[in-house]
């Protein structure tokens, strides 16, 4: 759906490799906001202070770097793909 997928977190990047690797491998870039701590996550408003980390959230950007669709997730909950293709087919 021409899109790209980023998994980010505070995790170093040592840490994020070793989880992808746990998982078998994962076919995306693994992005780590570890220095300065947090950064990205907290310009994109999703840096809980209280856990020292991002809460779990998805984010569909358009090719302008326009936020056009935000959805956040407790922990556990797993996003629902078939939402996520529907917000994408709308920028198709």
């Amino acid at each position: 759906m021409n899109s790209q997928v980023l998994a980010i977190s505070c995790d170093p990047v040592q840490s994020k490799q070793a989880w992808g690797k746990s998982l078998g491998g994962i076919s995306y870039p693994l992005v780590a906001d570890f220095w300065p701590h947090g950064e990205v996550s907290r310009k994109y408003g999703v840096f809980s202070e209280k856990l020292g980390r991002p809460d779990r959230a998805i984010f569909i950007v358009d090719k302008q770097g326009i936020v056009r669709w935000v959805r956040h997730y407790e922990a556990g909950v797993l996003p629902d793909n078939g939402d996520l293709l529907a917000e994408l087919r709308k920028l198709a």
